[in-house]
């Protein structure tokens, strides 16, 4: 049973999609979360979410391409809360859907910038809080497992989450620190309708699936919730698929 009753974390990009589905899974397990988003309006929605079903949250705006943001989001949620038990690091951005030497170099940086520099920040001002104990979880992607064509940085940067998570999980071993990594493939969220908008996109996607639909977010952030509670204990260094089969 994944008992997260009493614990205090943050979830970045909480503002929709798969963050906002893991803010709202915590909560409703018992923990207290900060909401941190770039988008002060969609985090403080997701807030209130939280405050309606009875559960305990707060709104916090942060950049994760930015340092001092980053930096000062975590420590606005030590201070409302007075520690830190668990952080899950899924903000980022998609990529420009072209081959590699159609890119430019800015592009690439961009993408690369905010996806794995942002969570080498969110870690590097998580994990000296979890000393003694906790759990951080990464969202990457299963494109950090294998190719997704004309992605290249979005790839790039997801493979390098995966590695970040592997060296930290055994770096912070000793500490008692579990890094952990879930990958989840194809799913259902407000943005990809909004990519797929008169397409077969998600047909398609259903349709090469084993399971022959797409994850909820719901699904997602169950996996999430698992990794950083007790239940889960022993477990660290891993890149979870949520795929419905896809890797398989």
């Amino acid at each position: 049973m994944s008992d997260i009753s009493g614990k205090v974390g943050l979830v970045t990009g909480a503002g929709s999609g798969i963050g906002r589905a893991t803010a709202l899974a915590f909560a409703q397990g018992g923990a207290s979360v900060a909401v941190l988003d770039i988008d002060e309006s969609t985090a403080a929605e997701t807030t209130e979410m939280i405050r309606k079903d009875g559960g305990e949250a707060l709104t916090v705006t942060v950049d994760i391409a930015d340092e001092r943001s980053v930096q000062a989001a975590v420590a606005r949620t030590v201070t409302a809360y007075g520690g830190l038990d668990f952080a899950v690091n899924n903000a980022g951005m998609a990529s420009h859907h072209r081959r590699l030497d159609e890119m430019t170099l800015s592009e690439f940086e961009r993408v690369v910038h905010v996806n794995l520099a942002g969570t080498f920040l969110c870690m590097k001002y998580e994990l000296p809080l979890l000393k003694g104990g906790g759990a951080i979880v990464n969202i990457a992607s299963n494109g950090g497992l294998y190719a997704i064509p004309t992605a290249p940085a979005y790839v790039a940067a997801k493979h390098g989450i995966i590695g970040l998570t592997k060296v930290a999980a055994v770096d912070y071993a000793p500490d008692n620190i579990r890094v952990n990594a879930v990958c989840p493939g194809p799913t259902h969220t407000a943005g990809l309708e909004k990519v797929a908008a008169g397409t077969d996109m998600i047909a398609r996607q259903e349709a090469i699936t084993p399971l022959g639909r797409l994850a909820t977010p719901e699904e997602v952030a169950a996996a999430a919730v698992w990794l950083c509670s007790d239940a889960a204990s022993y477990v660290t260094g891993i890149a979870m698929s949520v795929d419905g089969g896809r890797r398989a």
